[in-house]
């Protein structure tokens, strides 16, 4: 098969090259999928330079988002979820490949009415945002949601998210064209988070000048948003895109009786593999009524394994918006 192998750590993604490689070979409880989209991730940047938590021992295959058709199913088991030739998306190491091996618990039916490149972007993006607004926020009816980093594949979900659950969304992003997007989503309101002040201009948007019930922060901007958020607020901590971990004024936590709480879905199957059920049944019900759709990035046209180091280029210098996902042309043999 092809695929970007990882045989020492690299600079860039400019340093990534496509190779002919072994096609994976299942184990007794792994299916074998043939990808035909796999998405790109902020985590990939560190990963191929030997900078994240995670590391696989080289040699390794890089990406761990796709979406294919399997190809063959474990054997063992006599009743698998999935059967040879049904559409799949999900994650494991070596999305960026023409074929992955995954196992049930990391792979989902593509929805119905839903393409490859819409579905290769969501096992990592739309559980997060759910699970943050849903089971750790307690997002309710009349919620007004700051959410930071709006145009990215968290954000856009998470707007998506808010949206449906019958919130007021004030979405922050870094461009105009990022903020175009914000709103094609759905948000109600679109801010700069580079304009000096926008805490002041988020509080204005809020009955009463109270603030926001609610705080979705991928980024790092707890500080700042503690300036914004109500009485009785919720800040829900995803990541630090921005590179700093933040030294939080706890003092206004305490006045202002706010709840801060974080979300590492990562750990959820492990931790508590109930919730995931639930999520995933919430989301597949939002998909349903047509609430939440792809958060694809369509403004470029990736197409191929050779373009990922580009997409990925493009995610690490922030020109993107949603997810950046590439297509996986697939040679005869892969086909059903």
């Amino acid at each position: 098969m092809r695929a970007i192998q990882v045989k020492e750590y690299v600079k860039g993604p400019g340093d990534l090259t496509v190779t002919t490689v072994p096609d994976p070979t299942p184990s007794p409880d792994t299916y074998l999928i043939a990808i035909h989209a796999t998405a790109t991730n902020f985590f990939d940047l560190l990963q191929i330079r030997g900078k994240y938590q995670h590391q696989p021992p080289l040699p390794w295959i890089s990406g761990a988002e796709f979406a294919g058709i399997v190809l063959a199913t474990p054997s063992s088991k006599t009743l698998p979820k999935f059967k040879k030739g049904d559409r799949v998306f999900g994650s494991s190491q070596g999305g960026y490949a023409t074929q992955v091996c995954a196992r049930e618990e990391s792979l989902m039916p593509v929805p119905p009415g839903w393409g490859f490149l819409e579905a290769a972007g969501l096992m990592v993006t739309a559980p997060t945002s759910y699970a943050a607004l849903v089971n750790r926020a307690d997002i309710r009816r009349g919620d007004y949601v700051l959410i930071h980093a709006a145009a990215g594949g968290v954000g856009l979900a998470a707007v998506q998210v808010a949206k449906a659950f019958g919130a007021t969304v004030i979405a922050t992003a870094g461009s105009s064209r990022k903020l175009v997007v914000v709103r094609e989503f759905g948000a109600d309101h679109a801010i700069d988070y580079n304009k000096e002040g926008w805490a002041e201009e988020v509080k204005k948007l809020t009955p009463q000048g109270r603030g926001v019930d609610i705080v979705f922060d991928p980024v790092g901007m707890v500080n700042t948003s503690l300036k914004c958020t109500a009485w009785g607020g919720r800040i829900v901590i995803i990541g630090f895109t921005s590179g700093n971990i933040e030294k939080v004024a706890m003092n206004r936590v305490l006045l202002k009786n706010i709840s801060l709480v974080g979300l590492h879905w990562g750990t959820y199957p492990k931790e508590q593999p109930k919730t995931v059920e639930q999520v995933w049944e919430g989301l597949f019900r939002l998909m349903k009524e047509g609430k939440f759709k792809g958060t694809v990035y369509t403004d470029r046209e990736f197409r191929g394994l050779e373009q990922v180091g580009e997409a990925l280029s493009m995610l690490g210098r922030r020109e993107t918006w949603g997810k950046v996902v590439v297509s996986v042309p697939q040679g005869p043999e892969n086909k059903l």
